[in-house]
């Protein structure tokens, strides 16, 4: 048990550190090859904030623990919105922009309901995880699309740093990004399946806060650094490589069967906090932040879920 709490602290050190060199990196390597900020979250920076959900998921689904898998790719995404852009938004408000609401955010919310019609029949087959991967393809061209015919209006500041050494730092944050997630995943994993809690609920808990550490490192230091842009776009980013990505990897490997009330209750909720953030955009589309107060909320809806899934647990 000590060794697994000596884990779960040198993961997050891990973590903490690997994030600030990445965003730096993400940012900079953005300069570099012509692509704006936004567009290099909802890619690079979410693609490698979302490496660690993916490695969860293959091998929950090669230990046959499919439970595990669904719950992390849910249990994420509902972090990311709740835990990780509450956080944030404590950190330093969010300024919402135009581009945000014509075409992320509503990728986002399409994304989302599309996954929710494929899970109806609580069953996920190779059928399935082909149509989840064929979505993100579109997901992926539909913004790189849109990101080259209206660019950011106004230019964030990113470090001064050459293409070998952006390059460089972006590398090896992701790589320690991911291995410290790692590390304090097994950690909080051998924790809690020594306290006999159910898979599901450590992919929606323990697994789902850890593997979502990196996108809450890197989109806070991105926040107080002022890239705003790589904030938002990681999290909307890694939620749509969670929905189309990370819940795709079990049903590829071996059909799976869903439990309901990782539809009704955490679907349900992911769902829910997606509509909320859309509606903020379109609140604020003219020019509008997402306030502390609004982050704080946030962060309380998450608190309060966590709740209810220890009394489900009990």
């Amino acid at each position: 048990m000590l060794i697994a709490i000596a884990a779960i602290i040198i993961g997050l050190g891990l973590l903490i550190w690997s994030a600030d060199r990445f965003v730096d990196g993400a940012a900079a390597t953005a300069a570099h090859l012509g692509m704006s900020p936004m567009l290099i979250g909802l890619t690079i920076v979410a693609f490698g904030t979302s490496a660690p959900e993916m490695l969860v998921s293959t091998m929950a689904a090669l230990d046959d623990a499919p439970g595990l898998a669904i719950g992390n790719a849910l249990g994420s995404n509902i972090a990311n919105i709740a835990l990780v852009l509450g956080a944030t938004a404590l950190v330093a408000p969010l300024p919402i922009r135009g581009n945000l609401v014509r075409i992320e955010l509503p990728i986002l919310t399409i994304a989302t309901l599309g996954a929710g019609i494929i899970l109806l029949d609580y069953y996920l087959d190779r059928v399935d995880g082909t149509l989840l991967l064929l979505g993100l393809v579109l997901c992926l061209y539909l913004f790189k699309r849109y990101q080259q015919d209206h660019p950011d209006d106004k230019v964030e500041a990113l470090p001064d740093l050459s293409l070998k050494a952006s390059i460089m730092w972006l590398v090896v944050g992701l790589f320690i990004l991911a291995l410290g997630s790692r590390i304090l995943v097994g950690g909080a994993v051998y924790i809690a399946s020594d306290l006999g809690v159910s898979d599901l609920i450590i992919g929606l808990t323990i697994v789902a806060i850890g593997t979502s550490l990196p996108e809450l490192a890197a989109s806070i230091m991105s926040a107080r650094k002022g890239q705003h842009g790589i904030a938002l776009g990681n999290i909307i980013g890694s939620n749509i490589f969670n929905l189309l990505g990370v819940m795709a990897i079990p049903a590829l490997i071996s059909p799976v069967l869903i439990a309901p009330e990782a539809l009704w209750r955490d679907y349900g909720l992911m769902l829910m906090l997606t509509l909320f953030i859309l509606g903020l955009g379109f609140k604020a589309r003219c020019g509008g932040t997402i306030t502390r107060p609004m982050g704080g909320l946030l962060l309380l809806v998450y608190v309060l879920y966590m709740i209810l899934l220890y009394t489900s647990a009990s």
